[in-house]
Protein backbone atom coordinates (compact mmCIF):
# COMPACT_ATOMS: atom_id res chain seq x y z
CA UNK A 1 0.00 0.00 0.00
CA UNK A 2 1.15 3.79 -0.73
CA UNK A 3 1.32 6.14 2.30
CA UNK A 4 -1.94 7.58 1.73
CA UNK A 5 -3.15 3.98 2.03
CA UNK A 6 -1.39 3.37 5.11
CA UNK A 7 -2.52 6.45 6.60
CA UNK A 8 -6.25 5.43 5.85
CA UNK A 9 -5.68 1.72 7.54
CA UNK A 10 -3.67 2.58 10.58
CA UNK A 11 -5.59 2.68 13.69
CA UNK A 12 -3.99 2.16 17.29
CA UNK A 13 -4.05 -1.73 18.43
CA UNK A 14 -3.18 -2.56 21.85
CA UNK A 15 -3.21 -6.34 21.82
CA UNK A 16 -0.82 -8.76 19.74
CA UNK A 17 -0.34 -11.73 18.81
CA UNK A 18 2.92 -14.29 19.54
CA UNK A 19 4.40 -13.75 16.51
CA UNK A 20 7.88 -12.30 15.91
CA UNK A 21 9.00 -9.81 13.65
CA UNK A 22 9.89 -11.23 10.63
CA UNK A 23 13.66 -10.97 8.77
CA UNK A 24 13.01 -8.87 6.14
CA UNK A 25 10.26 -6.53 7.65
CA UNK A 26 13.00 -5.71 10.98
CA UNK A 27 15.46 -5.09 7.97
CA UNK A 28 13.19 -2.63 5.99
CA UNK A 29 12.59 -1.17 9.42
CA UNK A 30 16.22 -0.53 10.70
CA UNK A 31 16.40 0.97 7.22
CA UNK A 32 13.63 3.32 7.50
CA UNK A 33 14.60 4.18 11.79
CA UNK A 34 18.56 4.79 9.83
CA UNK A 35 17.19 7.33 7.13
CA UNK A 36 14.85 9.14 9.96
CA UNK A 37 17.71 9.18 12.04
CA UNK A 38 20.25 10.36 9.30
CA UNK A 39 17.69 13.28 8.36
CA UNK A 40 16.75 14.71 12.32
CA UNK A 41 20.08 13.81 14.10
CA UNK A 42 17.54 11.97 16.58
CA UNK A 43 18.24 8.50 18.73
CA UNK A 44 15.01 6.39 17.80
CA UNK A 45 16.07 2.95 18.35
CA UNK A 46 14.11 -0.78 17.75
CA UNK A 47 13.37 -2.73 20.59
CA UNK A 48 12.25 -6.34 19.60
CA UNK A 49 11.76 -9.43 21.46
CA UNK A 50 11.43 -7.45 25.23
CA UNK A 51 8.46 -8.20 26.99
CA UNK A 52 9.53 -6.16 30.49
CA UNK A 53 8.13 -2.82 28.82
CA UNK A 54 4.69 -4.22 29.01
CA UNK A 55 4.05 -6.64 31.59
CA UNK A 56 3.31 -4.15 34.63
CA UNK A 57 0.21 -2.95 36.03
CA UNK A 58 0.25 0.43 33.74
CA UNK A 59 0.10 -1.29 30.51
CA UNK A 60 -2.11 -3.46 32.01
CA UNK A 61 -4.20 -0.96 33.08
CA UNK A 62 -4.02 0.61 29.52
CA UNK A 63 -5.20 -2.83 27.76
CA UNK A 64 -1.57 -3.82 26.52
CA UNK A 65 -0.82 -7.19 25.59
CA UNK A 66 1.13 -8.74 23.78
CA UNK A 67 3.90 -6.28 23.00
CA UNK A 68 7.53 -7.46 22.94
CA UNK A 69 8.78 -4.93 20.59
CA UNK A 70 8.58 -1.16 20.21
CA UNK A 71 10.73 1.86 18.75
CA UNK A 72 12.02 3.88 21.34
CA UNK A 73 11.60 7.53 20.22
CA UNK A 74 15.50 9.47 21.83
CA UNK A 75 16.45 12.38 21.43
CA UNK A 76 18.56 15.32 22.53
CA UNK A 77 16.43 17.29 24.99
CA UNK A 78 15.20 20.67 23.60
CA UNK A 79 12.30 22.61 22.54
CA UNK A 80 12.24 20.59 19.54
CA UNK A 81 12.69 16.88 20.44
CA UNK A 82 9.00 16.39 20.76
CA UNK A 83 7.32 17.72 17.83
CA UNK A 84 10.15 15.89 15.82
CA UNK A 85 9.81 12.86 17.81
CA UNK A 86 6.22 13.14 16.65
CA UNK A 87 6.88 13.80 12.84
CA UNK A 88 9.57 11.19 12.38
CA UNK A 89 7.68 8.86 14.36
CA UNK A 90 4.61 8.84 12.73
CA UNK A 91 7.05 8.27 9.11
CA UNK A 92 7.46 5.01 11.42
CA UNK A 93 4.30 4.23 12.05
CA UNK A 94 2.92 4.58 8.71
CA UNK A 95 6.18 2.52 6.93
CA UNK A 96 5.15 -0.17 9.71
CA UNK A 97 1.83 -0.14 8.20
CA UNK A 98 3.18 -0.88 5.01
CA UNK A 99 4.97 -3.60 5.87
CA UNK A 100 2.09 -5.44 7.43
CA UNK A 101 2.60 -4.33 10.96
CA UNK A 102 0.33 -2.94 14.01
CA UNK A 103 1.05 0.51 16.35
CA UNK A 104 0.31 2.16 18.91
CA UNK A 105 1.45 5.34 20.53
CA UNK A 106 2.44 4.93 24.32
CA UNK A 107 2.99 8.12 26.23
CA UNK A 108 2.81 6.91 29.49
CA UNK A 109 1.52 2.91 30.35
CA UNK A 110 5.21 1.23 29.80
CA UNK A 111 7.65 0.60 32.12
CA UNK A 112 11.41 2.29 31.15
CA UNK A 113 13.96 -0.63 30.76
CA UNK A 114 17.04 0.81 30.65
CA UNK A 115 18.87 -1.96 29.30
CA UNK A 116 16.76 -1.98 26.12
CA UNK A 117 17.72 0.80 24.38
CA UNK A 118 20.63 3.66 24.96
CA UNK A 119 19.98 7.26 26.33
CA UNK A 120 23.25 9.42 25.85
CA UNK A 121 24.23 12.26 27.82
CA UNK A 122 21.79 14.87 27.04
CA UNK A 123 19.39 13.10 25.43
CA UNK A 124 15.91 11.82 27.09
CA UNK A 125 13.70 9.26 25.87
CA UNK A 126 10.60 10.90 24.65
CA UNK A 127 7.70 8.16 23.61
CA UNK A 128 7.66 4.41 22.70
CA UNK A 129 6.00 3.36 19.63
CA UNK A 130 4.40 -0.25 20.67
CA UNK A 131 4.44 -2.55 17.21
CA UNK A 132 4.19 -6.06 16.15
CA UNK A 133 0.92 -8.05 14.69
CA UNK A 134 -2.52 -6.95 16.21
CA UNK A 135 -4.73 -9.34 16.92
CA UNK A 136 -6.92 -7.00 15.21
CA UNK A 137 -6.75 -3.88 12.85
CA UNK A 138 -7.84 -1.32 15.66
CA UNK A 139 -11.09 1.20 14.59
CA UNK A 140 -11.54 4.09 13.83
CA UNK A 141 -12.03 6.85 16.38
CA UNK A 142 -14.52 10.12 16.51
CA UNK A 143 -13.02 12.85 14.50
CA UNK A 144 -13.37 16.69 14.61
CA UNK A 145 -14.45 18.61 11.94
CA UNK A 146 -11.99 20.21 9.29
CA UNK A 147 -13.72 23.56 10.54
CA UNK A 148 -12.83 23.09 14.00
CA UNK A 149 -8.79 23.04 12.88
CA UNK A 150 -8.21 24.47 10.33
CA UNK A 151 -8.70 28.70 9.13
CA UNK A 152 -8.01 29.85 5.74
CA UNK A 153 -9.18 33.63 4.32
CA UNK A 154 -11.60 32.57 1.61
CA UNK A 155 -12.19 29.78 0.16
CA UNK A 156 -8.91 27.26 0.67
CA UNK A 157 -7.12 25.37 -1.74
CA UNK A 158 -7.80 21.56 -2.25
CA UNK A 159 -4.37 21.13 -1.64
CA UNK A 160 -4.86 22.65 1.67
CA UNK A 161 -8.43 20.90 2.25
CA UNK A 162 -6.59 17.70 1.29
CA UNK A 163 -3.90 18.68 4.40
CA UNK A 164 -6.10 19.25 6.76
CA UNK A 165 -8.10 15.98 5.52
CA UNK A 166 -4.98 13.83 6.51
CA UNK A 167 -4.05 15.64 9.68
CA UNK A 168 -7.24 14.48 11.39
CA UNK A 169 -6.66 11.04 10.30
CA UNK A 170 -3.55 11.66 12.74
CA UNK A 171 -3.79 9.88 15.95
CA UNK A 172 -3.37 12.47 18.65
CA UNK A 173 -3.12 11.97 23.04
CA UNK A 174 -6.39 11.23 24.37
CA UNK A 175 -8.12 11.65 20.88
CA UNK A 176 -8.16 15.40 21.60
CA UNK A 177 -6.81 16.89 18.35
CA UNK A 178 -5.65 20.10 19.53
CA UNK A 179 -4.07 21.65 16.76
CA UNK A 180 -4.71 24.38 13.93
CA UNK A 181 -3.50 24.64 10.62
CA UNK A 182 -4.04 28.40 8.92
CA UNK A 183 -3.68 29.53 5.72
CA UNK A 184 -2.01 32.71 5.64
CA UNK A 185 -0.14 34.61 2.72
CA UNK A 186 0.44 31.39 1.20
CA UNK A 187 2.35 29.75 4.16
CA UNK A 188 0.59 27.29 6.36
CA UNK A 189 1.11 28.22 10.26
CA UNK A 190 0.66 24.55 12.38
CA UNK A 191 -0.02 25.31 16.20
CA UNK A 192 -0.22 22.67 19.19
CA UNK A 193 -2.95 23.83 21.63
CA UNK A 194 -2.19 23.08 25.43
CA UNK A 195 -2.13 19.75 27.20
CA UNK A 196 0.11 16.68 27.53
CA UNK A 197 1.60 15.72 24.47
CA UNK A 198 0.70 18.12 22.13
CA UNK A 199 3.96 18.66 20.62
CA UNK A 200 4.14 15.48 20.10
CA UNK A 201 0.57 15.26 18.70
CA UNK A 202 1.46 18.53 16.36
CA UNK A 203 4.57 16.41 14.84
CA UNK A 204 2.55 13.32 14.04
CA UNK A 205 -0.22 15.54 12.59
CA UNK A 206 2.07 17.61 10.09
CA UNK A 207 3.68 14.50 8.62
CA UNK A 208 0.09 13.74 7.67
CA UNK A 209 -0.92 17.26 6.42
CA UNK A 210 2.30 17.27 3.94
CA UNK A 211 1.50 14.01 3.23
CA UNK A 212 -2.31 14.65 2.54
CA UNK A 213 -1.26 18.18 0.70
CA UNK A 214 2.03 17.18 -0.95
CA UNK A 215 4.87 19.22 -0.21
CA UNK A 216 5.09 21.12 -4.02
CA UNK A 217 2.82 23.04 -2.65
CA UNK A 218 3.54 25.09 0.37
CA UNK A 219 6.09 26.45 2.73
CA UNK A 220 5.77 26.05 6.91
CA UNK A 221 5.18 29.73 8.70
Amino acid sequence: MNLMEAMQARHSVRQYRNKPLEPEVLSALQEEIAACNRESGLHIQLVTDEPRAFDGFMAHYGKFRGVTSYIAMVGRKGKNLEETCGYYGERLVLRAQQLGLNTCWVAMTYSRIKTAYAVGSGEKLCIVIALGYGESQGVPHSSKSAEEVSRADGTPPEWFRSGVAAALLAPTAMNQQKFTFSLQDGRVVAKAGTGFYTKIDLGIAKYHFELGAGKEHFMWG
